[in-house]
């Protein structure tokens, strides 16, 4: 009676729902029942929730607390010394008795949000004890007083309470696993089981709007979000209302799905544009202004864009001019400044009426735009050949968000610092989108070029993460004071390989441990990084969860394969040149869905991957295939101050010749040959000619300009 009193109680003023229930009796009879900890309910929302008596393994200052005398009555309580090495055999010649054990993996409630540290013993336990384990996610206690979030996240007496009851799991360790090891493979494994567990039941089914909308709600209307150079923040509440006013006026000039162009920096009016044209269900379609007329000629080419909204005044500061003329032969400019000017006060009232019922006017406005629609246009950086449009639906974005929050304990104290450009994927994503669904606040800077103001701004700011490439960070680290990232926690960096000495450098200067990771604008764009808790130097991380991948071998490399992905994250489809704005679905010889990465990977055993060089940047030398990512790497570790890029030209006796474009203005081929032979490098890695630049051309992402290197080389080796 008295646990049927609690669980009417909890469903009054929780509305509890429970999910996965079926899931119970196929688990069998010897259960160990691993969830989340959120809060001090946590206990008595299990116990009420699973239809039979269990029994919780705690320990002994635990169980004195007062949450646990009140399910004490109905549930049998384990208590287990921490200290003593004799528990865990106990724990499991218990759990052997076909008992049903509930055990929270984190060993603590959660005081970020997110997963915690798991420890190995629970996985252990299931290992040794043959028990069958049942994945338990709870969601909402967080935000009760009863958890260990206050001041990091809006608390509530009653917000709504989900437990999603996963289908059972086994941890097996192999039989010659033993000791330390095979305790190290169970907690490795409960660990990724505890990860997937938490994407699986993320809510990244949903439109970008209703994200926003969701999150506006569980971290209040007033939370702040944004914020750019001109130093006025808004508001969930006042981005929404300017996002409505402006969709309510330029929405006649497009159509449903019409994928529509923007050139703009990064700033708080950029956002407003791209969710206002979203609100009636238009795509936006980032531009790409460093790639000068041809390239967003193209762009607008492939994605049939008929109009482009920029501003006079980043057409002045950025002097775009002879490019907006070109542009305006073949699609409409529309300057946001003459927007605006047409926005009178009964504009205004109706946009702020909209935006206090947001949710009932976005359904009504975007005609009900569902989550696999085009939500996303950006164009590939052309490092590789000519530009493409990359279609990401809300559900891509979305979901690599969530994959993203399972492994890094984002909270809405964070403070992201935004430099990178919205159209590159990692500052569009992970810089501006996150943060918005997150209840977290975003500045944005307009260029990541300023090396000297970016540590100057991080620093006034109080940002505590910021992305870059390897070489803004490299960048910033020569300008900066050594106080300047004092309250930086992660610095995640992507898009090119980090080099050892600017991580070195990160570290010793700055106290700041920077994290690489790895993805492609394909994939939303994230699709492993190293993180806290699962950091190896020198890889890109693990594949985070939802991603599944495969390696197929490539005739002469001798170590890893090409890299195929599948998963949520992964785009709708390309816009490509031989049809013009039509979607066309990534598909590969592994089936419709598998994205072709191009990349040459290894994975080791405990699953950090090695991105070894691009498919396309291996040149075969006397019949032997060498990584010019690799020759590149060599180089940047003889000369680090320096910067490097490796092609290839014809040659007649070895088939191939590599060619160094370096900054090194002193650089000898001797010198590299020397420190190629202290690395046990083959002589084919070292370079035949080196060409000195005084700067290395670059992509507005930070990326490498092959094409524009190559050209360089090209020109040279005619003359």
């Amino acid at each position: 009676m008295l646990k049927y009193f609690f669980k009417v109680l909890l469903r009054l003023f929780y509305r509890v729902e429970i999910k996965g229930m079926e899931n119970i009796a196929q688990a069998g009879q010897r259960v160990l029942i691993v969830s989340n900890h959120t809060s001090f309910l946590d206990g008595l929302l299990l116990a009420t929730a699973f239809p039979y008596r269990l029994s919780f393994a705690i320990n002994t200052q635990i169980s004195q607390r007062w949450f646990s005398r009140i399910i004490k009555p109905f549930v049998n309580l384990f208590v287990m010394d921490p200290t003593n090495p004799l528990s865990l055999k106990s724990l499991i010649r218990y759990v052997q008795g076909d008992k049903k054990v509930v055990i929270f993996p984190e060993g603590r409630i959660t005081v970020t949000g997110s997963l915690m540290k798991i420890y190995n013993g629970p996985g252990l336990v299931a290992d040794r004890s043959g028990a069958t384990l049942l994945p338990v996610r709870i969601d909402g206690a967080q935000f009760t007083p009863f958890s260990r979030l206050r001041g990091r996240v809006r608390l509530r007496w009653f917000p709504k309470i989900s437990i999603t009851i996963l289908p059972p799991r086994t941890i097996r360790a192999p039989d010659e696993v033993r000791g330390r090891a095979r305790r190290k493979y169970a907690g490795k494994e409960l660990s990724t089981i505890m990860t997937e567990m938490m994407f699986a039941t993320s809510n990244y089914r949903r439109t970008m709007l209703e994200g926003i909308l969701d999150a506006m709600r569980t971290h209040g209307g007033n939370q702040r979000v944004v914020e750019d150079i001109e130093r006025h923040p808004l508001t969930y509440r006042q981005l929404l209302t300017r996002a409505f006013i402006l969709g309510n006026t330029i929405a006649p000039q497009s159509v449903r799905n019409e994928y529509v162009g923007i050139m703009l920096p990064n700033t708080v009016s950029t956002v407003i544009l791209m969710l206002g044209l979203q609100i009636y269900g238009r795509v936006p379609a980032l531009m790409n202004f460093s790639t000068g007329a041809n390239g967003m000629l193209n762009a607008c080419e492939v994605a049939a864009i008929r109009t482009v909204y920029t501003s006079r005044r980043f057409v002045t500061l950025g002097r775009f001019e002879k490019i907006l003329e070109q542009l305006a032969q073949k699609v409409q400019i529309i300057y946001l400044e003459d927007v605006v000017k047409k926005i009178g006060w009964l504009d205004r009232i109706r946009g702020l009426t909209e935006a206090h019922f947001a949710r009932a006017a976005y359904r009504h406005k975007s005609q009900q735009a569902h989550c696999d629609e085009a939500a996303i246009v950006l164009f590939t950086s052309g490092s590789e050949g000519k530009p493409k449009g990359v279609v990401l639906s809300h559900a891509n974005i979305l979901a690599n968000g969530a994959q993203l929050a399972t492994r890094i304990d984002f909270s809405a104290q964070d403070v992201i610092f935004n430099a990178l450009p919205m159209f590159h994927s990692f500052g569009l994503t992970a810089g501006t989108l996150l943060p918005l669904l997150s209840g977290m606040k975003v500045f944005f800077y307009p260029t990541p070029l300023h090396y000297r103001i970016v540590p100057e701004m991080v620093y006034e700011t109080n940002a505590t993460i910021m992305f870059g490439t390897n070489t803004f960070l490299v960048g910033y680290a020569r300008f900066a004071h050594p106080y300047d990232f004092y309250s930086i926690r992660y610095v995640f960096a992507g898009a090119e390989k980090l080099q050892d000495e600017t991580r070195r450098s990160w570290s010793e200067r700055f106290g700041v441990r920077v994290l690489e990771g790895y993805g492609a604008t394909e994939t939303s764009p994230a699709l492993a990084t190293n993180t806290a808790m699962e950091n190896k130097p020198g890889s890109v991380g693990q594949f985070l969860p939802g991603v599944e991948y495969k390696l197929e071998p490539v005739p002469g490399v001798n170590e890893g394969g090409r890299l195929y992905v599948k998963g949520p994250n992964v785009m709708r489809g390309y816009l490509l040149h031989d049809k013009p704005g039509v979607i066309q679905p990534p598909a590969t010889q592994h089936g419709v869905g598998w994205y072709d990465s191009g990349d040459i990977v290894s994975i080791d055993t405990e699953g950090f991957v090695f991105v070894r060089g691009r498919a396309k940047r291996f040149a075969k030398i006397g019949g032997e295939m060498i990584s010019l990512t690799a020759v590149e790497e060599l180089v940047a570790h003889a000369w680090p101050e320096d910067k490097h890029a490796v092609v290839t030209i014809p040659d007649q006796q070895k088939g191939e010749q590599l060619v160094l474009v370096t900054t090194r203005g002193s650089a000898e081929r001797n010198e590299l040959s020397a420190y190629a032979r202290k690395q046990a490098m083959a002589e084919n890695s070292v370079p035949r000619r080196i060409i000195t630049v005084k700067q290395l051309p670059l992509l507005g992402s930070g990326k490498t300009d092959y094409p524009a290197v190559q050209q360089l080389v090209n020109e040279s080796t005619t003359n």
